[in-house]
C-alpha cells in the first residue's frame, strides 16, 4: 500500500481513512499533481467536506457543481470554473485533495 506523509492511500492517492487527512496531506496531492494550492482552491475543499460530513458520501461532479452554486454563487458553481481549479476533475481531484473517498460515478 502507498502512503503520503504516512498516511495510507490506495492505488488511486485517495485516503484509506478520512481521518488521516491533514491540510500538509492536500499540500502533498497537489504538488503531486503540479497544483499549487490557492483559497478558491480551499473554498472547494472545505466545502468537500462539509458536505461529506452532512451527507455521508462524495459528491459527483454534476451534484458538487449544482451544490456549489447554490451555497457559493453561479460564478463558482459551474463546470468551467471548477475545471479551471481542479483540472483532473473537480469531484474526484477534489475529493482526493480534501481526503475523502472517490466519488460514486467517476470511474
Amino acid at each position: 500500500m502507498a502512503e503520503i506523509l504516512g498516511a495510507e492511500v490506495d492505488e488511486e492517492g485517495y485516503l484509506l481513512k478520512v481521518s488521516d487527512w491533514t491540510a500538509d496531506i492536500a499540500q502533498a496531492m497537489s504538488e503531486e499533481d503540479g497544483i499549487e494550492l490557492s483559497p478558491e482552491h480551499w473554498e472547494v475543499i472545505n466545502f468537500l467536506q462539509e458536505y461529506y460530513e452532512e451527507y455521508e458520501f462524495a459528491p459527483a461532479v454534476r451534484v458538487l457543481t449544482k451544490a456549489i452554486a447554490k451555497k457559493l454563487g453561479n460564478d463558482k458553481g459551474n463546470s468551467r470554473y471548477l475545471y479551471s481549479l481542479f483540472p483532473y476533475g473537480p469531484a474526484k481531484q477534489g475529493c482526493r485533495f480534501a481526503g475523502l473517498p472517490k466519488p460514486t460515478g467517476c470511474v
